[in-house]
């Protein structure tokens, strides 16, 4: 049984951080804009309009403002961890020095099983952005081509999806500087567009469409709090890049807490101007920012914003599933997974074979599978490791009261633990369907780790 809750060794950890395994290349500045991009996306161009219309009305902004204190929280404990232990693999890393190996085991597939759907989800809503934007130029690709087995559609293959998680994958494959040179650029792009909506929609915000506030009560602000949690999904992929940054310490803590704030502010200007533009009952559509453009007669810029939402959704795949690969690589080096995820390519110093093997996997979901369902799977891992990190925080300043720190987390035990019971909370909020698809996930996991994790483990010895 103690085998279950052997724990690595911190000062191990921090020898193997200075080995230089992979390139450390990466500043501040790349991390935040690393977290701006997998931030902003799908929540802010589909999930405002939505989560106004149907639960919190023009109070959209508390719900928003809600769901950013919860993500702080917990964004407070990957960053003291980041500055503690810099190294690969997020809170599944934090959780092997912290709680043991079966722990981190069952975390770090779980965030595996997150991180994969997370890809394949946000490469079919980029399929449906990229056919909309082909159409406004009198295109239209056949629908057997464009949508999976299953949707309605009488699709065959949702070819968009699989084409755009292929060229993902190769910039990848070739290097963390070269990725988030693009990723940099899209997001400075995406985030002018957001800038362009600001500036152009204040001017058509009418004050009565404000009023009532708060038509489905605290209720409703409530579950609008957890719907627009997933808008939030994404700055804890920063930890994962901690190992090829120049200086973690400092650098990882600036782009967790600075990506986090830049995206909640955007989040509170563009929800309270779109309910101001337009009568929140009419903004349950899939382009909100667009619609609301369109309503007030400026579609010359629908056009542009439709290209911002492109944008700013190809940034989500990429930090997505970098951190994917970068979980499972760390596994792989424990012992817990096969070797080759985490064999390091000898020109791109990357983990070459880990990258396209998640490349085919993700592209094969998201090409053939339905994934209404799945979805909601990533809300449930993303919470499960919120939770297993703010417990974690915990327990690392009992056991290692002095380990240096450039960062710390307030008020220990008291805002980890809230941040623990928060995410517990809004687990509680998800579907009994989403609860047994993640238990037998959970069950499948349990499986590999007796049958294979466990024997090959790095710490056996």
């Amino acid at each position: 049984m103690s085998s279950l809750f052997r724990k690595k060794s911190i000062t191990k950890l921090l020898q193997q951080s200075n080995q230089k395994t992979l390139n450390r290349t990466l500043n501040a500045l790349d991390l935040t804009m690393l977290g701006v991009g997998a931030i902003i996306g799908t929540g802010i161009f589909v999930l405002t309009g939505v989560v106004a219309a149907k639960s919190a009305g023009p109070a959209l902004i508390i719900s928003f403002i809600l769901s950013g204190i919860a993500c702080a929280l917990a964004a407070f404990c990957y960053a003291e961890f980041a500055s503690s232990v810099p190294i690969s693999g997020s809170v599944y890393t934090y959780t092997y020095v912290t709680l043991g190996e079966i722990f981190a085991f069952l975390i770090g597939w779980d965030l595996m099983l997150e991180y994969l759907l997370a890809t394949a989800a946000v490469a079919t809503g980029w399929s449906g952005y990229f056919q909309a934007l082909l159409e406004g130029f009198g295109i239209t690709l056949p629908s057997i081509l464009t949508s999976a087995p299953g949707t309605g559609d009488g699709g065959i293959v949702n070819l968009p999806a699989i084409i755009i998680i292929f060229l993902i994958t190769a910039l990848l494959s070739k290097g963390i500087k070269e990725s988030t040179r693009v990723n940099n650029i899209m997001v400075v792009i995406k985030l002018a567009v957001i800038v362009i909506f600001i500036l152009t929609g204040i001017f058509y915000v009418k004050p009565e469409n404000w009023s009532p506030f708060a038509p489905f009560g605290f209720e409703g602000i409530i579950t609008g709090a957890a719907t627009v949690f997933f808008a939030y999904l994404g700055f804890d992929a920063v930890a994962t890049a901690a190992e090829e940054v120049k200086r973690p310490q400092r650098d990882v803590p600036i782009g967790i807490i600075s990506s986090l704030a830049i995206c909640t502010t955007l989040y509170i200007l563009v929800s309270l101007i779109l309910t101001g533009m337009v009568p929140y009952s009419q903004l349950n559509v899939s382009d909100p920012v667009t619609f609301a453009l369109q309503f007030v007669g400026q579609n010359s810029l629908a056009g542009i914003i439709s290209v911002g939402a492109i944008t700013g959704i190809t940034t989500v795949l990429l930090v997505v599933m970098y951190a994917q690969v970068r979980v499972s690589f760390s596994m792989s080096r424990d012992g817990l997974l096969p070797k080759k995820l985490s064999t390091i390519h000898p020109t791109f110093k990357t983990p070459f074979q880990n990258t396209w093997l998640t490349g085919f996997i993700a592209a094969m979901i998201a090409g053939f599978v339905d994934l209404t369902t799945l979805a909601h799977l990533v809300n449930m891992g993303t919470l499960a490791a919120f939770t297993l990190v703010s417990i974690a925080v915990i327990a690392l300043r009992k056991s290692h009261p002095h380990l240096k720190r450039a960062f710390k987390v307030p008020f220990v035990p008291v805002l980890p633990a809230i941040s623990a019971l928060l995410c517990i909370y809004l687990m509680t909020s998800l579907s009994t369907t989403t609860w047994i698809a993640f238990i037998i996930w959970i069950g499948i996991g349990l499986i590999v780790y007796f049958g294979y994790a466990r024997r090959h483990s790095k710490l056996r010895d």
